[in-house]
């Protein structure tokens, strides 16, 4: 297993963590057996947004002795009072479903407290109107929380909650049909949600990273607007590519399909590669950096995806990201015009160009 550091403090997260949608469905037996068979592997961040709440008690006696290895996501405004899912912004609603969710993970406290799926202004305003916010703010404040995160599918609202500046953690769809257009969560144009993601990075908001396969559309040919299918390496990688993702859930419904998602560690970078997709970007995308690397090794040894990436987040006012670059072994400067990586860039990037771009902005 590999982890990435929660940038709001020393937490280390594993890079695939493992969903709920597809697993609360499932037998008890069958949860407990995944969920330990996940910790064994060394996975230890769990989402806990599930579409059925026998997943919670079915958590509750896999955790049993292994509390302190795993990190639960768990979503304020989630109800599973009724034995099944509901949302729902009411005050004393959540507080039963809160205590109900926390009695029977059997814990006394949330790893992850987060604001559940607000796509929409509105369900902002009543969501804070409503005292929801406060609520899990004062969660927090009392230590029953440790981090607040906000899942959602959109854009601007995730910006106006970045904007309140009392986020640790983002929940966000990433897969390339979103980022490009195509699909029901495809909210917001691939400029505005790649800008979000490194407006993420910028500010040490953490992302995790929902609906990586899309419910398993792009690893099938015929569903995918791709016409070809991708693996579960490739979407995975395309998701850890992205400025600010921390870890990507996948949602097995068992131990032998989470043991398929985590052969991604086996793959080698060309079974990783999902370059494929270029073939279907917008035009708005064309000539744009996805830090994918398919340009690489570049024979001069420059790291180019991270040279572009530091680029992009130092323009956006990043001044970390200036002092990350300079830092590097290689430089934009060391660049010695060969052409490879022009000649392999499946988004038609020009790289050569773009390296004596960022030599002029650094000034190395």
């Amino acid at each position: 297993m590999e982890y990435r550091k929660l940038p709001h403090g020393e937490v280390q997260i594993s890079v695939i963590g493992l969903g709920a949608s597809v697993l609360g469905e499932q037998p008890e037996k069958d949860i407990v057996e995944t969920v330990q068979f996940a910790l064994d592997a060394g996975v230890n961040f769990f989402d806990l947004a599930a579409g059925h709440a026998g997943i919670f008690p079915a958590y509750g006696k896999a955790l049993e002795g292994r509390r302190k290895d795993a990190l639960l996501q768990v979503h304020f405004g989630a109800n599973y009072t009724t034995g099944e899912y509901g949302w729902t912004t009411d005050l004393n609603t959540v507080k039963k479903s809160i205590d109900w969710q926390l009695k029977n993970l059997k814990t006394h406290y949330i790893d992850f407290g987060f604001i559940h799926c607000l796509d929409e202004e509105a369900d902002l305003a009543a969501y804070e109107k409503n005292g929801v916010l406060d609520y899990l703010m004062e969660m927090k404040a009392q230590g029953v929380v440790k981090y607040i995160g906000l899942s959602t599918h959109a854009p601007a609202l995730a910006n106006a909650v970045l904007d309140k500046h009392i986020l640790d953690m983002m929940m966000f769809s990433i897969n390339p049909m979103y980022d490009y257009g195509q699909g029901d969560y495809a909210i917001g144009s691939d400029g505005e949600r790649h800008k979000l993601y490194r407006r993420c990075e910028k500010e040490g908001v953490g992302i995790s990273v929902m609906k990586p396969f899309n419910a398993g559309q792009l690893l099938d040919a015929k569903q995918s607007p791709f016409h070809q299918a991708l693996t579960t390496a490739q979407c995975i990688q395309y998701a850890l590519d992205k400025p600010g993702v921390v870890t990507v859930l996948g949602g097995p419904g068992n131990a032998a399909q989470l043991k398929e998602i985590l052969t991604y560690f086996e793959k080698t970078d060309e079974e990783r590669d999902y370059s494929v997709i270029s073939t279907m970007t917008p035009d708005e995308s064309v000539g744009k950096c996805v830090y994918c690397k398919h340009c690489h090794p570049c024979p001069a040894g420059l790291d180019i995806g991270l040279i572009n990436k530091y680029y992009d987040l130092a323009q956006q006012g990043d001044v970390m990201a200036k002092n990350h670059y300079l830092t590097l072994e290689k430089r934009a400067s060391d660049c010695i015009g060969c052409g490879h990586c022009n000649g392999r860039c499946p988004f038609q990037v020009a790289q050569m160009e773009r390296m004596d771009e960022i030599r002029n902005y650094f000034g190395k």
